[in-house]
């Protein structure tokens, strides 16, 4: 009798620690399965960051192409300014011929027509804007402006002055190709002159050329 007691107790301890075992091991089956999910969340954040990194890096590239774009378009102009056989001193003296005045300007299209547009003031303030060709320097054509206001400010601001547009130009010319002179009377007024190189100051009454620190 107590033989078979001592051996139902090994039994039922057997089955109880089967059953620890069991629920022990469903347990191990419950983080496994947990882990892997950890795992799947992991590898999938991952190709998200990588994702996210290629996109970004795409981007970038088609950045640095634009830039590079950009930059090939501002050589392109400096070629063709470079490439005028008209300067900005040559056509300011043909639009003086063709136009007598003073001359408060001078520009080179941008819009592929390949001339200089001269803004000349008469002695009766009125402007007008003379179109000299940037490869012969023949006049096109010339027409008035309806801004006269500016037009007698402009002489007011050069009234005294000893350097010209035309000589401005052709001093700033050691800076690069003269692509624009114009009258810049904000503060003390000079001539205000961009080249290939940058944009520069030119004093109405020595001459002197210094580089625009506004730019």
């Amino acid at each position: 009798m107590k033989r078979n007691i001592v051996i139902a107790t090994v039994a039922a301890a057997a089955l109880i620690g089967g059953g620890t075992v069991a629920a022990y091991a469903a347990a191990g089956d419950d983080d496994g399965a947990a882990t892997q999910r950890q795992s799947s969340v992991r590898i999938s954040d991952d190709r998200d960051d990588s994702a996210d990194d290629s996109a970004e890096d795409r981007a970038d590239d088609r950045d640095d192409k634009s830039d590079d774009n950009r930059d090939d378009d501002s050589v392109e102009v400096r070629s063709d300014a470079a490439g005028t056989k008209v300067t900005a001193a040559d056509a300011i003296a043909a639009a003086l011929k063709h136009t007598p005045g003073t001359a408060v300007g001078a520009d080179l299209d941008d819009d592929g027509s390949r001339a200089w547009e001269v803004s000349v003031v008469k002695g009766d303030g009125t402007e007008h804007d003379v179109r000299v060709s940037a490869n012969d320097g023949k006049v096109l054509g010339a027409h008035r402006d309806d801004d006269d206001d500016d037009a007698r400010e402009d002489l007011t601001a050069l009234k005294g002055a000893d350097v010209d547009a035309r000589e401005a130009a052709v001093a700033a010319a050691a800076k690069g190709t003269v692509t624009d002179v114009d009258l810049d009377d904000d503060g003390p007024a000079a001539w205000s002159v961009e080249t290939t190189k940058g944009e520069w100051k030119v004093d109405l009454g020595t001459g002197k050329v210094t580089q625009d620190l506004d730019d």
